[in-house]
């Protein structure tokens, strides 16, 4: 009902949507303007950033082609756009409207190694081994440049009081762009942050996550032959192995929401050498910053130790590191709220068809394909995940959601993620997304007292002794972390 009352909506202005399109973008918006009206309007051009990001596919801090086109996007709508802020020749901050409030709504765009994926309901890769959007960054960062070039048009048609940034923020994957724009100080003067997230459902509840670092181990040993003169030798592999048994070890003895990775990047060269270098990647994960520091220096003990043992010699680079995101129950409300008076997202046959094919390759219990129809209960949610958004919402009252992007029962970075999101059921899920943005972010600048209660909340939850402190340190941004 809701769709049918906005197409006739969408009617009722699309003169003054013609006007938008064909001069100033706050020409004709007056005060009473349908927000998602003027939304569905750019909807075309959304479609279009977003298939763009999509068929770039960029790995972190190597997002050139997508960070130019989100900023050339927004400077074509009427933004000022900084580039390269932060020490990251991909991050990008875009300005637009005066005075306070300051409302900040981030874009990501970076892509993950090896699931290129066609979006097709079976596995068939555009490039074998080649980078693939199977978080949906492509989405993300297209739905939050369409709804602040909504919001932005309204401020500037009405005359309110506001300013208006878009943080284009690269290397959500593993880099913690967002670590580095928060060290540098470029949330210092933000009132909200809003984001949001493609998934397989809608849910706007308050919720949390998972700290998070990481860190390469790096053992040195020295090379012999394996056979001949194996005692002359010293295995940096048998360091690497020492330290993940231990590590393995530990698993039994860490607090329960706790969580321990690893993959081995280099384990030598040849088995009749004995290795000379070996390298592990490691991330560990906890809901509280102490905790993750805790569990890290656990870990660097542990490979101190295999090091001692197997005769070599250990190095480590901390890599990245995220705090838990903040929860803020007041904005998590405000957001639902929009959300559910926004609806759902509803099939067309053809879109039916596809997820049936799709969901013939998942594992697990499925929910049902009408569910991405439905807004999840409001309860907070503890998410197991790490996101970089943490160290924003530590800083600066920070909310977000997700919308129904993929198919039910896709996991993220999944190579049927990159299927659904590069057809029209992520699309539509994106313009919903756009709309909820745009309708949070109206509603906050139009209202300073629940924006007052938001920042309440947040002090609250912070604590009033809250000293920022990144868990990467003043380490420089890993800008080759991907090649």
């Amino acid at each position: 009902m809701l769709r049918n009352k906005t197409r006739r909506r969408f009617r009722s202005v699309s003169i003054l949507v013609s006007v938008w399109l064909a001069g100033s973008p706050a020409a004709g918006f007056a005060a009473e303007a349908d927000l998602a009206a003027r939304v569905d309007a750019l909807e075309s051009e959304a479609v279009a950033l977003a298939t763009d990001l999509f068929d770039y596919a960029e790995l972190g801090y190597l997002e050139q082609r997508s960070a130019a086109r989100l900023a050339d996007y927004l400077e074509g709508h009427g933004f000022a756009v900084e580039r390269g802020v932060a020490e990251i020749p991909t991050a990008f901050v875009a300005r637009r409207g005066e005075g306070r409030p300051v409302i900040g709504i981030l874009a990501e765009f970076d892509a993950l190694p090896g699931l290129s994926q066609a979006p097709v309901p079976h596995r068939q890769p555009v490039t074998p081994n080649a980078p693939g959007q199977a978080c949906g960054h492509h989405l993300f960062g297209s739905a939050s440049a369409t709804a602040a070039t909504a919001i932005a048009d309204w401020l500037e048609s009405t005359d309110n009081p506001g300013t208006l940034r878009v943080y284009g923020t690269p290397a959500e994957e593993g880099g913690s762009g967002k670590v580095y724009l928060t060290r540098a100080g470029l949330f210092d003067d933000v009132d909200i942050v809003l984001h949001w997230h493609p998934s397989d459902r809608n849910v706007a509840s308050p919720e949390s996550s998972n700290g998070n670092k990481s860190g390469r181990f790096r053992f040195l040993g020295f090379a012999s032959h394996a056979a001949v003169a194996p005692e002359r030798g010293r295995s940096a592999l048998d360091g690497v192995e020492a330290m993940n048994y231990m590590t393995n070890l530990m698993r039994e003895h860490m607090p329960p929401a706790s969580r321990l990775h690893y993959v081995i990047t280099d384990g030598g060269r040849a088995p009749n050498i004995v290795p000379e270098s070996a390298e592990v990647y490691y991330y560990v994960r906890h809901p509280e910053p102490s905790g993750v520091e805790e569990l890290f220096e656990r870990v660097v003990a542990a490979a101190e130790g295999a090091a001692l043992g197997t005769g070599t010699r250990m190095e480590y680079e901390v890599m990245h590191g995220n705090f838990p995101v903040l929860r803020n129950d007041v904005l998590a409300e405000l957001i639902h709220g929009h959300l559910k008076r926004s609806g759902g997202v509803v099939y067309d046959r053809a879109e039916t068809e596809f997820a049936t094919a799709l969901r013939e390759s998942l594992l697990g219990e499925l929910r049902s394909l009408e569910s991405t129809t439905t807004i999840e209960p409001f309860e907070f949610r503890q998410k197991m995940g790490s996101t970089d958004v943490g160290d924003v919402s530590w800083n600066v009252p920070t909310a977000g959601f997700s919308t129904a992007t993929w198919v039910p029962g896709t996991p993220a970075h999944s190579w049927q993620a990159v299927a659904a999101g590069g057809m029209s059921i992520g699309h539509k899920g994106m313009m919903l997304a756009a709309k909820v943005l745009a309708e949070t972010a109206r509603a906050l600048y139009l209202d300073p007292e629940l924006m007052a209660r938001a920042k309440a909340e947040f002090r609250q939850r912070r604590g009033e002794d809250f000293v920022y402190a990144p868990l990467l340190g003043d380490r420089d941004p890993p800008l080759d972390y991907r090649e």
